[in-house]
C-alpha cells in the first residue's frame, strides 16, 4: 500500500511541470463585449464572446477549466466550492476544446450552457470595464486574465499578434475583428518562433545547416587554391630575377629608347641635327643669353697672342741624319732659324 501511494505521489509530481507548461500555453486572445453585428449563434442570437488560443505547437485540451468575470474569486481565503460557484466550467464532450498547436476556440458569454458546449453563463456588462480570467481545472490557479475597457459596438479587445506577452493588447474596430483566426494586426512574432512554426520537424534547419557547412568548405577550397597559385607565381618571379638581373635589362631598354628617340629626330629634322632636338639648341642659346645678361660670361681682351714655339719641322739636318751621317766641316755651323719678335 505504501509503495502504491509513493508511486502515485511520484506520478503527481512528474505531472506538475507538464501542467505548468500547458497553463503557460493557453491564453485569452480576444474579447468582444457589445455584439451588434458580429458572431451569431445557431439560434439567431448574438452574445458577447471570448476567444482562447493555444500559442504553442503542442496539443492541449482545455476542458474542465473555468472562466469568470467575478473579481471576488481573487480572494485566496475563499473556499474552492465557493469559487467554483462564481465561475463557468468549460464542459467535456466537444472536440473543439482539444486545441492543436496555434489553434483557437470561441466561447459565447451571457448565454446558457444548455444551448451548447461553447455557451457559458459568464456575466458581461458592456457599459462597464470588465475583468475576465481563465482558471485551471482545480479552480485555484489563475492561468490568464485581462481587464477589458468599455468598448463601442462590435469593437474587440485583442492581444497583439498572438505573442502571449502580458499587457500587450489593443482595441480593434469592427472591420478589424479577427474572430476565430490569428490576430495578425501587428507582426511581433520573433524570427525564431516563426521558423519553428513553419518548420515543426526541423527539415529546413537541417538543410540550411548542411548548406552552410558546404558553402564554408567551398570558400576555403577557393581561397587556398588562389593562394597556392599566387605563391607559385611568386616563386617563379624570384627565379627569373635571380637568373636574369633587372639592371642590364633596364639599361638596354633605356639605350634602346634613346636610340629610337634620336632616330625619330633624324627622320623628322634630317641628318644635320644628328638626332639632337631643337629644344636642346634652344636651351643652350637660352643659357648663353642668360649668362650674358647676368655678366657671368668670359671677358675677352680682343687681342690675339701668338707665342713662338720651335717645332723643327724645317730642320734639314735633322731630316737628313735620318738617312745618313755626313762628315761636317770643322768650320761649318748649323744654320740658324730666324725667330721673329713676339707679336701682340
Amino acid at each position: 500500500m505504501k509503495k502504491f501511494s509513493f508511486l502515485l505521489g511520484l506520478l503527481a509530481v512528474s505531472c506538475l511541470p507538464m501542467h505548468a507548461q500547458m497553463d503557460a500555453s493557453i491564453k485569452l486572445n480576444e474579447v468582444l463585449t457589445d455584439n451588434q453585428s458580429s458572431l451569431i449563434d445557431e439560434y439567431g442570437t448574438r452574445h458577447a464572446w471570448v476567444e482562447i488560443a493555444n500559442i504553442s505547437h503542442s496539443t492541449y485540451n482545455i476542458r474542465g477549466m473555468y472562466l469568470t468575470t467575478d473579481r471576488s474569486v481573487l480572494d485566496k481565503s475563499m473556499s474552492v466550492p465557493e469559487r467554483v460557484k462564481r465561475m463557468s466550467i468549460i464542459p467535456n464532450g466537444d472536440a473543439r476544446t482539444n486545441l492543436n498547436g496555434r489553434q483557437l476556440v470561441v466561447f459565447q458569454l451571457n448565454s446558457q450552457p444548455a444551448k451548447g458546449s461553447l455557451h457559458l453563463a459568464v456575466k458581461v456588462d458592456p457599459s462597464k470595464p470588465m475583468w475576465i480570467a481563465l482558471y485551471n481545472g482545480n479552480a485555484t490557479q489563475l492561468i490568464d486574465s485581462v481587464t477589458v475597457p468599455v468598448l463601442q459596438a462590435d469593437q474587440s479587445y485583442a492581444r497583439i499578434a498572438n505573442n502571449g506577452t502580458p499587457n500587450d493588447w489593443e482595441v480593434k474596430s469592427g472591420d478589424r475583428v479577427t474572430l476565430g483566426i490569428q490576430n495578425m494586426t501587428t507582426v511581433s512574432e520573433s524570427k525564431i518562433e516563426k521558423f519553428k512554426r513553419e518548420d515543426p520537424y526541423g527539415f529546413a534547419m537541417a538543410i540550411m545547416a548542411m548548406g552552410i557547412v558546404f558553402l564554408c568548405l567551398a570558400l576555403l577550397w577557393i581561397f587556398f587554391t588562389l593562394f597556392g597559385m599566387f605563391m607559385r607565381h611568386q616563386e617563379t618571379a624570384k627565379k627569373v630575377i635571380n637568373t636574369q638581373p633587372i639592371k642590364p635589362i633596364t639599361k638596354t631598354v633605356e639605350k634602346t629608347m634613346e636610340v629610337g628617340h634620336k632616330t625619330g629626330v633624324i627622320l623628322q629634322e634630317g641628318l644635320k641635327t644628328k638626332g639632337i632636338d631643337k629644344e636642346v639648341y634652344l636651351a643652350v642659346i637660352g643659357m648663353a643669353l642668360q649668362q650674358y645678361r647676368d655678366n657671368v660670361h668670359d671677358v675677352e681682351s680682343g687681342v690675339i697672342t701668338i707665342k713662338h714655339h720651335d717645332t723643327g719641322w724645317d730642320d734639314e739636318y735633322s731630316q737628313m741624319t735620318h738617312f745618313h751621317d755626313p762628315v761636317m766641316p770643322s768650320n761649318h755651323q748649323a744654320p740658324q732659324i730666324p725667330t721673329g719678335p713676339e707679336l701682340k
